[in-house]
């Protein structure tokens, strides 16, 4: 399976039905998730912490299976995060990205890194 075939909807229900299996309800509070969805988002940070632009393209290519690891736990407390919260994910997504659009609009942001703060 990939992503072409297996809805948002889908991975969510299989998270919820992985942590029912193992009674991890109980300790799927808000805190705990988003601390744990910290926690895996810094484990992937840490796999390019001391790599510069290029070498993170390096890292990327000789840690692949690490990478594609905790980018899936990152997923997975997401997913979690978004269950025990009961949050659609699809709705929350499209509602930030139009608000991104409105803070980065394409004839101000298109090509720049910089804070839209810096727009003028």
């Amino acid at each position: 399976m990939d992503d072409t075939q297996v809805t948002l909807q889908q991975l969510k229900s299989r998270m919820a039905e992985f942590v029912h299996e193992r009674e991890w309800e109980q300790f799927h509070t808000p805190k705990n998730l988003s601390m744990a969805l910290a926690v895996e988002a810094s484990e992937l940070m840490e796999l390019f912490q001391w790599a510069d632009t290029s070498g993170s393209l390096e890292v990327l290519r000789t840690e692949r299976e690490k990478v594609e690891q905790e980018l899936a736990d990152v997923l997975a407390y997401t997913l979690a995060f978004a269950n025990a919260c009961n949050i659609d994910l699809t709705d929350a997504f499209m509602r930030k990205l139009a608000l991104n659009a409105e803070k980065y609009p394409v004839e101000k942001a298109k090509g720049r890194s910089d804070k839209y703060h810096s727009y003028k």
